[in-house]
């Protein structure tokens, strides 16, 4: 018998007091998100500052790229989470391991084709995009280094994946701490040659999350080893790095659906700010500077439904479908409180806040106010349905919340900011938000009471 089967894994989240579980797991992952969206936003004024204009068009045509690269790989790393957090949860610590090791071959290889495809293929893919010709030769530079980072960028999410299926939130926040740090010092010092370093410009910028992205990447494999993690591939172990063709199957079947979802919330964002484009620039500016302020309303509630989905995971995998339950609705009732909290304190400093983004001049902070006081309570109903869906996406059924995103964004959304807008005038847009939701939180609800969710399995079989 292995060490790992006379051991009770760690850390547990199928016992102890869910609110108090939830609230710290789920910490770790907000805090991870604000960070990696402040990182983004301190690495655009470094790029803004040094490099101008077209410095920033340059690495926002690149930034597109990588949020689809991100896209494609986050349902198959989520599916790897639940599959992990399944068999722990059932005590099934060598079923883990099989998935951490097909898993890691299969984002190795993954990771080399898209690699090589980006280097070889940046310049066509930006012309595809329509990229302004003036920034065209600094954005395809940017793209490659950044490419060429795809191995690095793909294991350290694989692995924050595996930590987290198997109850560990904290582990991955310290060393998005570290990227993010080493990514904001390095930015200036690379992008202007300060001093023993090169001035590389647009490529500096690239470098430096390159090379925060490798040191993390490698410090966080030095130290599981070092923790002894229980999951970690030893020499005995080898025999598991292999292509298993039932665990490839589960993590694209079950992956690509939730990687779709985030297809889907893009797809109407552009849609929806195409439109919003028709009505002016100050319309545009203020749906910008409400949209950015909203992503951080909507944390709570991404971090929650992240949380849940490990610790539902767990509880289904050890058939403890009561406790399953009490997760679902303490976590509803954490997402009201924390976002509650949130868009309470955002309306009674909404101008202060949009202010902050907008010149006093104009109408756009007027505009941006507006849509504040309409939009923001609708992302307490949107954690409501992320909650939920979270919970039965756990169980393996990844299907249904993309047809609900699907319903609620592009067939009622999109048709309602549309038609009715022309109709009702430019306030139907942003009511679209809070029906939209709506509708998705009442689908999903439905669904967690009469759907066949708990009937699901990620595997058929034993491969």
């Amino acid at each position: 018998m292995s060490e790992n089967t006379t051991k009770k894994p760690r850390p547990s989240l199928t016992e102890g007091p869910i609110a108090k579980t939830l609230i710290l797991f789920s910490l770790p992952i907000l805090l991870g998100n604000v960070l990696q969206t402040l990182n983004g936003s301190i690495n655009a004024i470094w790029i803004g500052k040094y490099l101008g204009e077209g410095g920033l068009a340059a690495t926002s045509n690149a930034n597109i790229i990588m949020f689809f690269l991100i896209s494609s790989i986050f349902g198959i790393a989520m599916a790897a989470v639940i599959m992990i957090g399944q068999n722990l949860g059932g005590q099934k610590v060598e079923e883990a391991k099989k998935v951490v090791g097909t898993s890691a071959v299969f984002f190795l290889i993954l990771s080399i084709v898209v690699a090589l495809f980006g280097l070889l293929f940046s310049h066509t893919i930006l012309g595809w995009m329509n990229t302004p010709a003036d920034v065209k030769d600094l954005a395809v530079t940017y793209t490659r280094i950044i490419f060429a980072g795809v191995p690095f960028m793909f294991g350290f999410n694989l692995i924050m994946a595996i930590l987290r299926g198997s109850g560990d939130a904290k582990t991955p926040f310290y060393f998005l701490l570290l990227s993010a740090a080493l990514d904001i010092v390095l930015n200036p010092l690379l992008i202007q040659g300060m001093g023993p370093f090169p001035k590389m410009g647009i490529a500096g910028s690239a470098v430096a999350t390159f090379v925060a992205q490798l040191i993390s990447f490698v410090l966080l494999i030095v130290y599981l080893y070092q923790k002894k993690y229980f999951l970690r591939i030893t020499k005995k172990d080898i025999p598991l790095l292999r292509i298993n063709w039932m665990i490839i199957r589960t993590l694209i079947q079950k992956g690509l659906p939730m990687g779709l979802n985030m297809v889907v919330v893009s797809l109407s964002n552009l849609i929806l700010i195409h439109l919003v484009n028709s009505y002016g620039s100050e319309s545009t500016a203020a749906f910008g500077v409400a949209m950015q302020i909203s992503s951080y309303v909507q944390m709570p509630a991404m971090a929650i439904g992240g949380a849940v989905t490990s610790m539902a995971a767990q509880n289904i995998g050890a058939g403890k479908w009561d406790r399953v339950n009490r997760i679902t609705w303490t976590g509803v009732g954490v997402n009201i409180m924390m976002t509650g909290l949130i868009v309470v304190l955002l309306h009674l400093f909404n101008r202060e806040v949009v202010s902050f983004f907008l010149p006093p001049e104009g109408k756009a902070i007027a505009i941006g106010v507006h849509i504040n006081n309409i939009t923001l309570w609708s992302f307490i109903i949107f954690g409501v349905f992320n909650v939920v869906a979270g919970v039965v996406r756990s169980a393996g059924a990844v299907v249904f919340p993309l047809i609900v995103a699907f319903i609620a964004l592009l067939l009622v959304r999109i048709p309602l900011a549309t038609v009715l807008a022309n109709k009702y005038g430019f306030d139907v847009i942003w009511w679209s938000f809070p029906v939209s939701f709506s509708v998705a939180a009442a689908l999903n609800l439905l669904y967690y009471r009469f759907g066949k969710w708990k009937q699901a399995r990620m595997l058929t079989s034993r491969g």
